[in-house]
Parts: C-alpha cells; structure tokens; sequence
C-alpha cells in the first residue's frame, strides 16, 4: 500500500509539474489511470483542474466533473509520450545550489539559486539575480557576466556569457551542471 502511494504521489506531482507547461504550449497530452486489473481510463491534461488523494480514494476533477478510484486498485499513472516530452521546467527546478564547471578544465565552482530570485557564486562576482525564461534559469551577475542552467536530456548544463554578449551570442563556454541540494519526490 505505502509503494503504490508513493507511486501515485510521484505521478501527481509530475502531473502538477506538466500541466501549466502544457496548459501553455496548448499540447493535449494524456494522463492515463492503470488499475491492478489491466484496464485503463485515461484524462486529457489540460481538462484536469484538480487531483485529490481523500482517504483512500484518488478524485480527478476533470471538466468539473469529480471521478473517484480506490487507491489499493491503482497500479500506475502513466503520461503519454506528448506530454512528457513538452514538460518545460519551473522556477523550483532549479532552485538550490548547483556545482558547475569553469570550462577548459579550469575546475568547479558553484552557483547558489535562492527563491527571491537572488543568485551567489563562488568564483568572481559573487551577487547576481535570476528568472525562469523558456524552461532554463538565467542569471545575471554583477560584473557583467551572465550564465544559463538548463535541461539538456537528463542532464543539466551551464552556459556562460561573457560582459557585453547576449544570451543569444556564442557562449564562452560550456559545462556540466549538478544541482547538489536537489530533494527526491
């Protein structure tokens, strides 16, 4: 019971993650109910405005209408390849701080992302501020520089921006990025 409450509670919250970004992008993903059973009932994300865990019952409200399953018949959520693949990470993604390279072998330093947008490093300018734009951070440092983290596959990286270039130019470099603070769902 307590793993197939974890296993529900993991698909919410990507669930919860998915739906604005989906909601945005105006993809009609599908999060689909799998039952120990075998059979399946399926819900258009962008119609889901709620999923409840009460007692021991998972309410979807769906188009206003509330569908009730037992917890214990549940196997698995499963989302169809569409909206896995549009999920465009939020502000809380990165949020942490993040070890990242210098670029060229020249060693890690790390950048800390704080939720009221302020960001500290370990090497040069120590205070920038940071925002969510397009699924990846950007950050703005004091002395000019600025970098980007983003999702890359499963993975992360840090792009780097000399003074005076935009996040469109070519970067100075780029490296491998690990958020060391991140908590699993």
């Amino acid at each position: 019971m307590r793993n197939m409450a974890k296993a529900a509670f993991l698909g919410i919250i990507l669930l919860a993650s998915a739906a604005p970004s989906l909601g945005q992008s105006q993809s009609r993903g599908a999060l689909t109910v799998v039952f120990k059973d075998g059979h399946r009932k399926s819900f258009s994300v962008a119609e889901i405005t709620r999923i409840e865990f009460r007692a021991k019952d998972i309410v979807v409200v769906n188009n206003g209408h509330e569908e009730s399953f037992p917890l214990a018949e549940v196997q698995s959520f499963d989302f169809d390849t569409s909206a896995a693949s549009s999920f465009v990470p939020g502000r809380n993604h990165f949020l942490g701080k993040w070890k990242v390279g210098q670029g060229m072998g020249a060693g890690d330093f790390y950048i800390t992302l704080e939720a009221n947008g302020e960001a500290r490093k370990t090497i040069g300018s120590e205070h920038g501020t940071w925002t969510v734009v397009d699924g990846e951070a950007r950050i703005a440092w004091d002395d000019g520089w600025h970098d980007v983290i983003r999702k890359v596959g499963t993975k992360h990286q840090k792009v780097a921006f000399g003074p005076g270039k935009s996040f469109s130019d070519d970067p100075d470099n780029v490296t491998d990025a690990v958020n060391t603070t991140a908590e699993p769902i």
